[in-house]
């Protein structure tokens, strides 16, 4: 099954040929070519040159440097995770371990809040919430993040949304009002600047304080100036529960009223009394996209979320970020309010204290080391031991952290995730960093899907419960969200089209990360390229850093030897 060479010297001395210079630096020899479009499959050898797929057939394996045999293997566009918080980890290590290994080629980031644009104070209050892996921000505005991600050196490319809430903190802080005239013009200048700089579109997440203050006048206002450059919207939305059916109707009007496409991320319906609304769901978004407005979504292949101990409490005790959020839980009558407003159903915020349930709400994520026991338990566990109600304990922890805590959150079906996935409209994003199995990122537990949600979709979904076909995984991990983000030369196996390239055995690709046991990589993906670098050979990393900076639709720049304008590298199609 493995097989490379070097043709230079073996191949013509073998074939008493003089030893011409190749013509290709790769090629990947009579795989099963599943290439992104949805159809067939087929079996043809991929010629790359730099960082290109250069030639697609029938291919003489003298005319490369380095040949693979792929016999018995499939391959596949490199995949595309549309919801990544990876941001942070790429710095930490950028070598992305946990998603290269399931084949992911594409980090987009931007839920609600991205690394820029920022300011001195928004600098200052990032750097005292970093956790174990401290670092310089030596950036200031989202393009010059994303550049010195690039200089530093990393194996995926990378991209990202500008977040909403992130433009709303720079201008109004954590306050919970409504931007006046001159604010809000300013935030719209904001995201001019972001899409100019080649961001994809407006990202948001308005469950959480402060995202949770801004209304759909302000979100429309956003999304027309990036509209403008051909931006998406893209959202964590108002409420994935007891509002769900009321939230899609607000992306769906924010689309309209800017001419925006819109994606949902992580669709889901969050507690067992709102399951019952997924026909009601997909039929709001099949009747939008049927008057064709562009709505789609992407999703994670759990039954678990996972996010803080904010979504548990009232966004008003939130108001004015951690440090203010923290005070008021040191006071008495605050707290009592708070504990009573956590047990109360309500349709006014998104409780996933009530969603879940204490006992369905596993601890995952502290930055103080004397909490850190605590990972791997549940709230009712620990609320047991230390003798206060799991209300009180949430609030505790809080404080003691100096963290919003990071919690696991269980409250979907495993049916809706199953005719989730088979929608044709939805693609994939793991929500979660990309880590690796050492060094700090041990110090503490997290989902298993930020090391097994791509493998997943094709071992459990695909192959063992054939919920899609492999034509059509494939599809949805690589040109679908190509296509819905604007990007033309990526997602794709086609001539010319930039090489990010995985191959991998369909037979045998599984993800192993448990809830327990979060910290295993998935195993079956055998190689990956990634702008024509090899970066996984044979199941290992190879160490190879050669990813890029992919720019939306606004981008003013261009990719060396492109002629093109930017609509016509990214404007839809």
């Amino acid at each position: 099954m493995k097989r490379y060479y070097t043709f230079v010297t073996v191949v013509c001395l073998l074939a008493g040929c003089s030893a011409a210079v190749p013509e290709f630096d790769l090629l990947i020899e009579r795989g099963t070519i599943y290439d992104g479009n949805g159809g067939p499959p087929y079996v043809a050898d991929i010629a790359v040159l730099g960082d290109r797929i250069a030639e697609i057939g029938a291919i003489h394996p003298a005319r490369a440097s380095t040949v693979i045999d792929a016999r018995g293997l499939t391959v596949a566009p490199g995949f595309i995770n549309m919801l990544s918080w990876a941001p942070t980890s790429l710095i930490a290590d950028g070598r992305s371990q946990s998603d290269i290994r399931q084949g992911v080629t594409l980090e987009v980031f931007g839920e609600g809040s991205s690394m820029g644009p920022l300011t001195p104070q928004m600098k200052e209050v990032g750097a005292a919430q970093q956790g174990d892996f401290k670092f310089d921000i030596e950036w200031t505005t989202l393009g010059e993040y994303l550049e010195y991600l690039e200089r530093r050196g990393i194996s995926p490319n990378v991209a990202s949304f500008v977040g909403a809430t992130t433009v709303r903190i720079h201008e109004l802080g954590f306050a919970d009002r409504a931007p006046n005239t001159a604010e809000l013009r300013r935030m719209q200048e904001l995201v001019r600047q972001a899409m100019l700089e080649g961001a994809l579109g407006v990202g948001s997440s308005l469950i959480y304080a402060p995202a949770f203050y801004a209304d759909t006048p302000e979100l429309i206002a956003l999304m027309k100036t990036a509209a403008e450059y051909g931006g998406m919207y893209i959202s964590h939305i108002r409420s994935e529960g007891n509002r769900l059916l009321r939230s899609v109707d607000e992306l769906i009007q924010i689309a309209e009223a800017s001419g925006a496409s819109a994606e949902i991320y992580h669709l889901k319906m969050s507690g067992r009394e709102n399951w019952h609304k997924y026909d009601d769901v997909i039929a709001k978004i099949d009747a939008a996209r049927a008057r064709g407005l562009e709505i789609t979504a992407n999703m994670y292949t759990y039954t678990a979320g996972s996010t803080g101990l904010d979504a548990a409490m009232p966004p008003w005790v939130q108001e004015g970020g951690y440090e203010a959020w923290a005070e008021r839980l040191r006071d008495a009558d605050t707290r009592a309010r708070v504990a009573r407003e956590m047990m109360a159903p309500t349709d006014a915020w998104e409780n996933l204290f009530l969603s879940s349930g204490p006992d369905n709400m596993l601890l995952v994520g502290f930055r103080n080391h004397d909490l850190r026991h605590y990972a791997g338990r549940t709230l009712s566990e620990v609320a047991q031991e230390r003798g206060t109600p799991p209300e009180i304990t949430a609030m505790d922890l809080v404080v003691e952290d100096g963290s919003r805590v990071q919690v696991v959150y269980f409250m979907m079906s495993e049916e809706n995730v199953a005719r989730a996935v088979a929608l044709p409209w939805v693609s994939f994003g793991s929500d979660a960093g990309s880590l690796a199995t050492e060094g700090h990122f041990l110090n503490t537990s997290t989902h298993p899907r930020a090391y097994g949600n791509f493998a997943r979709v094709l071992g459990k979904y695909v192959r063992d419960e054939g919920v899609l076909t492999m034509e059509n995984a494939v599809h949805k991990l690589s040109k679908l969200p190509a296509t819905n983000l604007g990007i033309r030369d990526r997602g794709e196996l086609a001539v010319a089209k930039f090489a990010d390239i995985v191959v991998f055995d369909a037979r045998t690709i599984r993800d192993h990360a448990t809830y327990a046991e979060p910290h295993q990589y998935a195993t079956g993906m055998v190689h990956v390229f990634v702008n024509g670098e090899h970066v996984l050979r044979d199941r290992q990393h190879t160490g190879a850093l050669p990813g890029r900076v992919v720019r939306g639709p606004g981008w003013t720049g261009h990719e060396p030897g492109d002629t093109r304008t930017a609509k016509q590298r990214y404007g839809r199609q």
